[in-house]
């Protein structure tokens, strides 16, 4: 028989026992001993050749797995998709039952469970094993592979009890432990497990030991691109900072030039104000020192004023913007003075960034410059105007052109009427100053302190109700109580003085009659008018107390004169005032109705009846010949 037979067989991939049929052959067939060694010499022969060939073969389909899996693991970019690609190919490759994956800590000197496939214990998934400990802390430890054909049997490592019983919970019998290296250190062991006892051969050792070598670099390529891209993030996120803080940058910048071109300017608080708002969206509140309102844009809400005030005393402290809800509070300052402060109700949540709060404490400074280049302003120019009134109030003026001349430096007409007003007052004295020359510049007016009174030179026709209004504003500004009288009006210099002594008569009148903190003129006074007024005006006292009395009778032909005299002479009687009018009661009581009519309620008051009785002795005085 040919030894083509043998090639037959190796040529179609026969099994092992087909091999055995030639030889059988031959025997049955009576061949010669001689052929028959010859037949057993080829078949062992074509065996060996047939081995070598399977392990070549398997070799060329490890090689080729190897490479697919080079090429899968170099298409992954996620850390935990290439480990789970890794142990997935690896139980695949191995046949294995449970293949899995421990990367080591060197920190804590053990290794985790991180990847598994095929495994259902959740004991197992969680191990840590410490260095040393189990199969995987010794290939862990030693960097060099293991394998136990019968775990729970093999005396070559140390057991530990929890780590037993997760191999047992998990029914592995047979485990091959491979290390993953990079350059001398070991990230991790790879391992395949079966259920069933049996030993790993050393190509299968090989194998595991490839995959894994692929595993290592795949890690830490997946690694480094997970810190590049990290780093790329960090990168991005910084420029992105970076931007936002020099856009933030160039918005206080421009908010700063836009503040400053206003104080250059002579922009005032609510300019300011308004380019606040216009940069940080929002509504904002001025306030001075004394809470009053310099300028506001948009509406805030209301406010508790002891948590205001306990802001503006933190915004003083830090020197910086403080937050109370939605509101932020900026104190302005200069020094140690307060002048005011800045509320600024923020949009949205009422949160600022760090930028946003230096803009506001920006405005707050400008607004304290602009604050005190006004009082400074207010200052020169009131010293100019109390120099002004000082020299009309001395009466010694001899030039009255070049007094005119600095009038109108001044912007006051010295020609048109004004109203002398005397303010007595027992509020501070600078403050007062401050606010007398602050009014009377408003009001195109001269101010002078003088002792303890203010004295203003105000436009206006009526004495008294500029008098009125001077002493409810000042009252209101000192927090005190403020007297105002007022005399004029004047048009000439020369006048002047007579009007400030007239005008003071009338304060200390005010004073002596019980009504501080009011103003009048002296024609408000009644009959002690004119004792302190210059003028005497008697018909315009007259006018006051009984002017539509007068006129009742005049136009009707009545005798309402009479019966008040009748009537005041009888001492308010009405019978004693009808016998001496000659008339019945009835008529004195019609007439007096009448007379309360045209006279007011508290006509018969004891002030207001002495105003009259006094009016009609002066009556009677004028119609004397």
């Amino acid at each position: 028989m040919s030894c083509d037979v043998f090639l037959d067989l190796l040529a179609r991939e026969a099994s092992a026992a087909e091999f055995e049929a030639p030889l059988v052959e031959a025997r049955v067939a009576g061949a010669d001993p001689r052929v028959l060694a010859e037949l057993e010499t080829t078949k062992v022969a074509a065996l060996r050749v047939r081995s070598l060939l399977a392990r070549r073969a398997r070799r060329e389909a490890e090689l080729a797995a190897l490479f697919d899996t080079a090429s899968d693991l170099a298409g992954l970019r996620g850390l935990d998709a290439v480990l789970e690609a890794i142990v997935r190919r690896a139980r695949r490759l191995l046949g294995a039952d449970v293949s899995y994956m421990t990367l080591t800590d060197d920190e804590r000197g053990d290794t985790s469970m991180r990847v598994t496939d095929g495994s259902v214990s959740a004991a197992f998934r969680a191990l840590r094993i410490p260095f040393g400990s189990g199969l995987a802390g010794l290939v862990a430890q030693t960097g060099t592979p293991y394998s136990s054909a019968d775990y729970f049997a093999d005396e070559r490592f140390h057991h530990r009890t929890y780590i037993d019983a997760a191999v047992q919970e998990e029914d592995l019998v047979a485990i091959l432990g491979v290390p993953m290296r990079l350059g001398s250190r070991v990230i991790g062991v790879l391992f395949a497990a079966n259920r069933s006892a049996r030993p790993f051969v050393p190509e299968e050792v090989a194998l595991l030991g490839s995959l894994a070598a692929h595993a290592a670099i795949a890690i830490d390529n997946a690694r480094l691109l997970d810190d590049t891209r990290a780093a790329l993030e960090e990168l991005s996120a910084a420029n992105e900072l970076i931007k936002a803080r020099s856009a933030a940058v160039e918005r206080a910048a421009q908010a700063h030039d836009r503040m400053t071109t206003l104080l250059v300017r002579g922009g005032g608080v609510q300019d300011v104000a308004e380019v606040i708002i216009d940069v940080l969206g929002g509504a904002l509140l001025v306030l001075d020192a004394e809470g009053r309102r310099l300028a506001a844009v948009g509406m805030i809400g209301e406010s508790d004023d002891a948590t205001v005030a306990e802001a503006v005393g933190a915004s003083r402290s830090l020197g910086r913007a403080v937050q109370r809800g939605r509101l932020w509070i900026a104190s302005i300052a200069a020094g140690a003075e307060v002048l005011g402060t800045v509320i600024l109700g923020a949009p949205g949540a009422g949160e600022l960034s760090g930028s946003d709060q230096r803009i506001l404490e920006r405005g707050a400074l400008v607004t304290a410059l602009l604050l005190l280049f006004r009082r400074s302003v207010a200052e020169a120019e009131g010293r100019v105007r109390g120099e002004l009134l000082d020299d009309l109030l001395s009466g010694r003026v001899t030039d009255v052109d070049a007094l005119r001349a600095r009038a109108r430096l001044v912007g006051f007409d010295l020609g048109a009427p004004h109203v002398l007003v005397v303010v007595r007052h027992g509020g501070d004295r600078p403050r007062a100053t401050f606010w007398a020359a602050s009014y009377a510049s408003s009001a195109g007016g001269l101010a002078a302190a003088r002792g303890e009174e203010i004295v203003l030179l105000l436009p206006g026709l009526n004495p008294g109700a500029v008098a009125r209004r001077v002493a409810r504003e000042c009252g209101a500004s000192l927090g005190t109580p403020a007297t105002a009288g007022a005399a004029g009006p004047v048009d000439e210099a020369a006048e002047v003085t007579v009007a400030h002594r007239e005008a003071g008569r009338c304060a200390d009148a005010l004073l002596a009659l019980g009504r501080a903190g009011q103003g009048a003129g002296a024609a408000e006074l009644g009959f002690v008018g004119l004792l302190v007024g210059d003028g005497r005006d008697v018909r315009g006292f007259l006018t006051s107390a009984l002017g539509p009395v007068l006129d009742y009778d005049e136009r009707r032909g009545t005798k309402l004169v009479t019966t008040l005299e009748a009537y005041f002479e009888a001492g308010g009687s009405l019978s004693r005032a009808a016998e001496r009018l000659h008339v019945h009661v009835n008529t004195v009581t019609q007439r007096l109705d009448r007379v309360g009519k045209l006279l007011g309620e508290g006509w018969q008051s004891p002030e207001r009846a002495l105003e009259i009785q006094l009016a009609l002795r002066l009556h009677r005085l004028t119609l004397s010949p």
